[in-house]
């Protein structure tokens, strides 16, 4: 059931971690929860102000790069509420690698030199940059996980017609390479990342968020090369120390494997990183806010009567 009930409600859809509201079939409310998710599995316990940090990152860089392509927020009523234009999303999400890292090293270290029909050339170590950033999409699942196309399999399937697919290609690219100076300004390599388009009549658009550290990877510019040269691991701000505590104690995602405990030292943890990322992304303090449900829906109604 959904936690708001909202004026000229048309749908509601709750995600891994985010509450979709439709309104009118036009309008989009999207509430970014403190839910955290890895390996396509919601863990048990709520990371604080995760998804105000969250909302907030996407908004700052979705409105750094509306320039490049439109996208579809157009207001942020509440500190984790964003409400926008309901497009008609690819069923395809973009996914960008400037570096061999995470599901891409994985693959690589299993001995496959092909991912999402791109040839990865021989003797990469981790985290090595590819000479120029690679797009390896991926099925956007409704339900269960996410899958690795091809380009090709993807036209081929028709989930992208091979006209719009070349649009969202060259905007994928674009998109990170700004995402890449807007890191680079603050001292971080954006790593990896993923984009989701969709369209209203012949129009695409950019949609849900960006360059977040649920959709992105981003290691610390300084002492990169010397920690590569000496084969260390990379100092990084993500979501990636997530999945690794949870391989670390044995969980995939896979049937019959059993999500670990959290304490609230670790909860604890994963909240500052994402404050951390926060505040080195954006360059500002981090204000915590927390509205009752009461204040949030007010915001969200008087958002919306602006929008009629």
């Amino acid at each position: 059931m959904p936690a708001l009930q909202l004026p000229e409600q048309t749908n509601f859809y709750s995600g891994k971690v985010r509450d979709v509201y439709t309104i009118k079939n036009k309008w989009l409310v999207m509430i970014a929860s403190d839910r955290i998710s890895a390996f396509d599995v919601i863990l048990p316990k709520l990371i604080p102000f995760k998804g105000q940090v969250l909302n907030q990152i996407a908004a700052y860089m979705l409105h750094a790069t509306k320039d490049i392509c439109e996208n579809w927020l157009l207001q942020t009523p509440a500190p984790n509420v964003a409400i926008g234009k309901k497009c008609d999303p690819f069923r395809v999400e973009m996914v960008v690698r400037g570096n061999l890292t995470g599901h891409a090293w994985r693959t690589y270290a299993s001995g496959k030199r092909e991912l999402c029909g791109v040839i990865l050339p021989e003797g990469l170590k981790e985290n090595d940059f590819f000479s120029s950033p690679i797009i390896t999409p991926s099925t956007k699942a409704t339900e269960g996980h996410d899958e690795d196309i091809s380009k090709e399999e993807i036209i081929k399937n028709g989930l992208v017609t091979e006209d719009d697919y070349e649009k969202i290609e060259r905007y994928s690219l674009q998109l990170f390479e700004r995402g890449k100076e807007i890191a680079a300004k603050r001292g971080l390599i954006l790593v990896d990342t993923k984009y989701e388009f969709g369209k209203i009549g012949d129009k695409i658009y950019l949609m849900d968020e960006i360059l977040t550290p649920d959709s992105s990877r981003y290691f610390y510019a300084d002492g990169f090369e010397e920690r590569q040269t000496k084969n260390e691991k990379q100092k990084q701000l993500s979501k990636e120390f997530v999945r690794e505590w949870l391989i670390e104690n044995n969980f995939m995602g896979k049937e019959g494997q059993t999500v670990p405990a959290m304490n609230e030292e670790w909860i604890d943890t994963i909240s500052k990183r994402y404050i951390e990322l926060y505040e080195k992304l954006i360059g500002e303090r981090f204000i915590p806010q927390q509205l009752s449900d009461e204040e949030t829906e007010q915001r969200i109604v008087e958002g919306l009567q602006n929008l009629n």
